[in-house]
């Protein structure tokens, strides 16, 4: 699933790239994924995209008319091309959600692989008319979000901190792969709950999420849209790696596999060396 990272990577190569042209053509290749039917999908023609920001993992394109927002959810992408291809959408028949022309010729697809399809794209006068970037908590990455804000988010949370961290209404923009990467570099079990912690932790906590981010944000930082996936991949310590090698410690990388995704974490990073056992209901590690 594309995070904050990816997604302001986007946000800059979309902003530096797309800035000025007018959108020409517009085309729906999955209904499902069109969230919002006024204003209308037509009303995106003609206008001048103006620029890009970011909502959490929501990519915002202002134009001289509506906002083209989008989600990508997942399994979602975007796949930009300097010529894009003349040949027309099938809807049903083809992972494209969303195809966009530009004037320059130039266009991008908004692509979803999988069954299971949550992309999701709004047409909107405003970014809050779209739910769920009106429901966002603070960025972790905004100029006001320091560790007494943090601090507030976690007091009274008897919730484990792995979900804290991906609950986009407390913090926007970190998902499963981040929150894993944040919580081993804070040395800290996924399953401690955030009322549980201590100053000393919330200070390791904040420290880390702000290293991480940063970084990542450093890393994805001017690259095309088709070569952030790897540079995301290539640094993570922990997530995605079950198996491996922790690049901290030596010892070999765990997962927790719930319905739909999983945990990677270091025992001996972040747990005392107890392995946490693979199942939902797992008795919480402090």
């Amino acid at each position: 699933m594309p995070e904050m990272p990816e997604v302001q990577g986007l946000v800059d190569f979309l902003g530096e790239r797309l800035k000025g042209l007018r959108i020409t053509r517009v085309m729906v290749g999955n209904i499902a994924a069109l969230k919002t039917y006024d204003p209308p999908i037509d009303a995106l023609k003609d206008v001048e995209i103006t620029g890009a920001s970011r909502h959490g993992k929501f990519v915002d394109l202002s134009t001289t008319g509506p906002h083209l927002i989008f989600h990508l959810a997942k399994a979602g992408w975007l796949r930009f091309t300097d010529e894009l291809a003349p040949t027309l959408i099938k809807p049903g028949k083809t992972p494209i959600a969303l195809r966009v022309a530009l004037s320059d010729g130039s266009g991008f697809d908004l692509t979803e692989a999988g069954t299971k399809k949550s992309l999701a794209v709004y047409v909107a006068r405003d970014p809050a008319d779209v739910p769920g970037i009106a429901r966002l908590g603070p960025d972790p990455l905004g100029p006001g979000f320091t560790r007494d804000t943090l601090a507030s988010l976690l007091e009274g949370r008897r919730t484990q901190i792995k979900g804290v961290l991906r609950d986009q209404a407390t913090v926007a923009g970190v998902g499963n792969a981040y929150s894993d990467e944040i919580l081993h570099a804070a040395k800290m079990s996924p399953y401690a709950l955030a009322s549980s912690l201590t100053a000393e932790d919330v200070d390791r906590l904040y420290a880390a999420m702000t290293e991480t981010l940063t970084d990542a944000v450093a890393e994805a930082s001017g690259k095309p849209p088709a070569e952030l996936k790897d540079a995301k991949r290539r640094g993570m310590q922990v997530h995605g790696r079950r198996g491996e090698t922790c690049p901290v410690c030596g010892d070999e990388v765990r997962s927790v596999f719930f319905a739909d995704n999983s945990l990677e974490y270091c025992p001996t990073c972040q747990t005392g060396g107890k392995i946490l056992a693979d199942r939902r209901l797992s008795r919480l590690l402090k």
